[in-house]
């Protein structure tokens, strides 16, 4: 006689550590991937991909590629989303990190506009698409591993390990960008803010090869997980979706929108505190379009100071989420978001120690309102459609807030004749708008993953949207 089959109950259980470790370690591969493209963008593709256009010009088309993969990010959402619900999420994280991985390190062996014309910027825009594409997929899945995991009354703190993903990916990124910097120096009397020759020539590629390596630790750690007993009892149950997304559409969609706005303000924060903070802060005072005339290395050293702050405030953001509740603490966050955006210009108008100030403020929030949505917009969802739905909320927010702020950023602060008042002006409008659906929202924190599941034949409106498919083998 067979063997009886192992029930959910007695299927093994992820340790704390294995959950928190495999969430933290492939975001921080992922967003250092990220990272370094949104350096590369601002520090030498404009001249090496784009190399006919006037520097503003080149600028906002590196921008433009770079927010080209925003686009891709819902597709990846879609795509891994939907194996992520119906096969699980082990199998789905380790694609997407491997994907991301690949990409990454294609972009590092890639040819020049000097060296291949037109080819090698559109080959730029092709791994650009799949890094946007496996990043789709890697969000949600890890903040699943973590919320799915965890007690009831820890699921913030325990969502805020795949965020803390985003400060160290930073960290990591553009420290070794400092290093390599460090070890090919411009030549004496050349504009300390301009990458060396060597640099250019092939020194940018060493942090897109290096990606390579840190992929191979991510995959080891998240092979050895194992699917969260939430999951498995509703594979079990014959609960999983022949397709999560026309289920989401049908019979989530106010959530989708509201979690998409929930984001806005997180993206359009993070973006302008990276990316664009990074070209106007090296742009010299004197330039067409002036900027703060800082040195790469000392504005990126300034930087790294105030993602401390950001990895820091990611962290306490989450008790304090599953004390006071996700919705309570984001609302006052987004509060002092909307007012940091009309502080800009007095802030930076202080100098260097203004400077500090500015990045130290606009990181310590981008902390405390990332934070709280590694446990918010999985909550969102029930567990049947759970890593399609968050994460399409996610990464659609991505093109509304991330895909277009650089860009925005760019041609706002050009409109200004360098101030960064309009910037600051757009931030606080984006603000506004996450801080309306959050009033318009429900608090999550008390309820339970695996509320909210229909089984076959119900008659509920889930049902009749869509018949759940047959239990899916693990």
């Amino acid at each position: 006689m067979s063997a009886p089959a192992t029930s959910p109950a007695q299927a093994p259980a992820n340790s704390r550590s294995r959950v928190l470790v495999a969430s933290l370690i492939g975001t921080t591969i992922e967003f250092y991937d990220f990272y370094i493209y949104a350096t590369a963008a601002v520090l030498v593709f404009p001249s090496l991909f784009f190399p006919n256009s006037n520097p503003t010009t080149a600028l906002l088309s590196s921008f433009a590629v770079f927010g080209a993969a925003m686009v891709a990010r819902p597709i990846g959402a879609v795509v891994f989303g939907h194996l992520g619900d119906r096969l699980g999420r082990k199998g789905t994280l380790v694609a997407s990190l491997l994907t991301m991985g690949i990409a990454t390190f294609l972009i590092g062996v890639l040819p020049t506009y000097e060296q291949a014309g037109w080819i090698a910027t559109a080959l730029l825009v092709l791994m650009r698409l799949a890094q946007g594409f496996a990043l789709g997929g890697e969000w949600s899945g890890a903040a699943l591993v973590a919320t799915e995991n965890a007690p009831k009354n820890k699921r913030a703190l325990y969502g805020t390990f795949p965020q803390l993903g985003a400060p160290l990916g930073f960290i990591i990124g553009n420290g070794l960008f400092l290093i390599i910097g460090a070890l090919l120096p411009s030549s004496a009397g050349a504009d300390p803010s301009q990458p060396s020759e060597a640099f250019l020539s092939w020194g940018w590629r060493i942090p897109f090869l290096f990606s390579a390596v840190m992929v191979v630790i991510g995959l080891w750690v998240r092979m050895r997980l194992v699917e969260a007993p939430v999951f498995s009892k509703t594979r079990e149950a014959g609960l999983v979706r022949k397709l999560p997304l026309a289920t989401v559409f049908r019979s989530h969609w106010k959530q989708l929108l509201l979690g998409t706005f929930f984001m806005l303000a997180t993206y359009v924060l993070f973006y302008l505190m990276t990316t664009f903070s990074l070209s106007y802060g090296r742009t010299a005072t004197d330039a067409a379009v002036p900027g703060l005339g800082y040195s790469y290395t000392t504005f990126v050293l300034m930087m790294i100071f105030g993602v401390l702050f950001f990895a820091a405030f990611t962290l306490i953001s989450g008790p304090l989420a599953d004390k006071y509740g996700r919705r309570a603490t984001l609302i006052w966050v987004t509060a002092a978001i909307l007012v940091f955006g009309l502080v800009w210009v007095p802030l930076i108008g202080m100098g260097t120690l203004g400077v500090v100030l500015w990045l130290v403020l606009g990181f310590t929030l981008m902390g405390m309102t990332f934070g709280p949505m590694g446990a918010l917009l999985p909550e969102l969802f029930p567990t049947s459609v759970r890593y399609t739905g968050s994460g399409i909320s996610y990464n659609v927010s991505s093109i509304l807030g991330a895909a277009v702020a650089p860009f925005i950023a760019v041609a706002l602060w050009e409109a200004a004749d360098g101030s960064p008042w309009l910037v600051g002006v757009y931030l606080s409008s984006m603000a506004l708008l996450t801080l309306v659906s959050l009033i318009v929202g429900k608090e999550t924190k008390d309820i339970a993953l695996d509320e909210g599941e229909t089984p076959a034949g119900s008659g509920t409106t889930a049902d009749r949207d869509e018949a759940p498919a047959s239990p899916v083998a693990p």
